[in-house]
């Protein structure tokens, strides 16, 4: 399992890494990063074959995002945890309506 800060995100995302927001939907819609799918944590245990082996994983401050990855760990998904999650993203957040 490893853990990246948001700003070695940031350059990852330049080559389109796939990033998943484990926040509840309407977390997510209040702003989220470019790019992130939501898959709430609450529904990760019926939705984790949706996500993509190298995927970088992301919550509000990392500690959703980090027990995501121990899930998905165990089913043979490695990821990345996003340290400090959309409380440390320098960037701008897409909101939805």
């Amino acid at each position: 399992m490893e853990n990246i800060s948001t700003e070695a995100l940031v350059k990852a995302m330049v080559n389109d890494v796939p990033v998943v927001d484990v926040r509840e939907s309407f977390e997510y819609n209040e702003g989220h990063i470019p790019t992130a799918k939501n898959i709430p944590l609450s529904e990760l245990e019926l939705r984790y074959s949706e996500v993509a082996p190298e995927t970088y994983i992301i919550c509000r401050s990392g500690a959703r995002s980090q027990r995501a990855v121990d899930f998905l760990a165990t089913k043979g998904i490695p990821t990345t945890n996003v340290l400090g999650g959309t409380q440390a993203w320098d960037g701008c957040l897409v909101k939805e309506e």
